[in-house]
């Protein structure tokens, strides 16, 4: 079941991040058991770290995932923690991505913060904390 607010014992959150990487020079290598393969390690690992991946969507050629997160996750480590570890068992399980890309993934990746409330009502909001 879907929960917007993450809880502990001094937080509460609402973490949103949309991330998109590609593989090495752009080739569309995450097709069919390697599509299956990647959503099932993904998923294996988001549990394992903390986070949910609320959408998720493979295409050939780069990956599409909108995560929910805590305060404790970074994106960087996120992005690390995925990307790292899809790689290491995909290029051990697929023997084919190894000869024909040097790693799986390139070493960047794009990532916006989402919210359900806009920057404009948060400036607005905060400027009109103080009424003169």
């Amino acid at each position: 079941m879907y929960q917007r607010w993450k809880r502990s014992n001094k937080t509460v959150s609402h973490i949103g991040y949309h991330f998109i990487w590609c593989p090495k020079y752009r080739r569309p290598v995450l097709t069919g058991a390697v599509d299956k393969r990647l959503r099932q390690l993904l998923a294996e690992k988001a549990k394992e770290i903390g986070i949910e991946i609320e959408t998720m969507e493979i295409m050939p050629d780069h990956v599409h995932l909108f995560i929910s997160s805590t305060p404790c996750n970074a994106p960087q480590y996120i992005a690390g923690q995925l990307k790292g570890y899809t790689s290491h068992v995909l290029r051990r399980e697929f023997a084919w991505l190894r000869s024909r890309i040097p790693t799986l993934w390139t070493r960047s990746y794009f990532v916006h913060s989402v919210g359900h409330i806009s920057e404009d009502v948060i400036r607005k909001y905060i400027e009109d904390q103080k009424v003169v």
